[in-house]
């Protein structure tokens, strides 16, 4: 299934609240192998996200965060990238030398998961849903351009998704 030289690698990607962490360390569970949060592994070695881009912006934060994606790739496991790596050219090319699930959740189950939950992007908003799709809707096209499986992860149990994407996992082995 995986080797030294050739870790088993699963990426996942969608919109912010669609569930990349639940069902990431669920999945790597049963693979037996690591989990990586890149934006953990940002937050851990620069700081804070919304710090990052008050002070620096979000091109910067973006950089890192695909430095970060490089770094986790290299060393195999299943990796949760945040909801925007998707909009950077470098990082999408780097995810197309692995097998990506595209996570995705309808507005109506993520108005909930969003509330409070200290996201940059929606801090200060009036309306974070409508925020949220608007979000969504410019990163749609690139979700579904990486992707090899997409899973809605809306309305079923966590431990269902992180299932079904394990076996379509060892599928691709």
């Amino acid at each position: 299934m995986s080797s030294a030289e050739h870790p088993l690698t699963l990426v996942l990607v969608g919109p912010m609240a669609a569930g990349k962490t639940s069902v990431g360390r669920r999945v790597a569970r049963l693979l037996s192998v690591p989990f990586i949060d890149t934006d953990k592994r940002v937050v851990a070695e620069h700081g804070p996200i919304p710090e990052i881009f008050a002070t620096h912006g979000e091109a910067h934060f973006r950089v890192l965060e695909r430095a970060a994606v490089a770094t986790a790739v290299a060393e195999g496991g299943v990796v949760s990238l945040g909801g925007g790596a998707v909009t950077d050219a470098g990082t999408r090319a780097l995810l197309a030398q692995h097998p990506v699930v595209y996570l995705t959740v309808t507005e109506e189950a993520v108005a909930h998961r969003i509330r409070g939950a200290g996201r940059p992007l929606l801090a200060g908003e009036e309306d974070p849903v409508q925020r949220w799709k608007d979000i969504f809707a410019a990163r749609r096209e690139w979700y579904e351009e990486v992707a090899d499986l997409t899973v809605d992860t809306s309305r079923r149990p966590m431990r269902r998704i992180a299932e079904e994407i394990t076996a379509w996992r060892r599928e691709q082995a």
